[in-house]
């Protein structure tokens, strides 16, 4: 069992900056594709970004493209996201999430997860 404590969110201007973090119990965690998820009010969870097992790879969607990069420590057992240049579209609850493998296409679907974090809420002000 895995378990995912997110941090890092808070009330921020637009324009600013936040670093989440995702920090992940057990010694597994290299073998999950680390994904970050977020749910604005009133809408569905949509993808993020995602890393791979040892951060060779990073996949975004297109509007954080640019202004978000994830990363992560193995050692630490920890996924990051900075997030820069933050506008009010970003404001959401932010999930990590953990599945052993990439998807089969190319949809980034918050389906099939084996493991997820609460969230954390950032709120980007004017």
């Amino acid at each position: 069992q895995v378990q995912l404590v997110e941090s890092g969110g808070g009330l921020v201007q637009a324009g600013g900056s936040l670093r989440l973090s995702c920090a992940a119990s057990g010694n597994t965690f290299s073998s999950y594709v680390m994904r970050w998820f977020r749910q604005a009010p009133g809408k569905e969870r949509e993808f993020v970004a995602a890393i791979s097992w040892r951060g060779s790879s990073t996949y975004y969607t297109d509007s954080v493209k640019g202004r978000f990069t994830i990363s992560r420590d193995n050692t630490k057992n920890t996924v990051y996201l900075q997030m820069n240049s933050l506008k009010l579209d970003d404001t959401a609850v932010y999930y990590c999430a953990a599945a052993q493998t990439l998807p089969r296409g190319p949809s980034w679907s918050p389906d099939g997860m084996d493991y997820w974090g609460k969230g954390t809420l950032v709120t980007v002000s004017s």
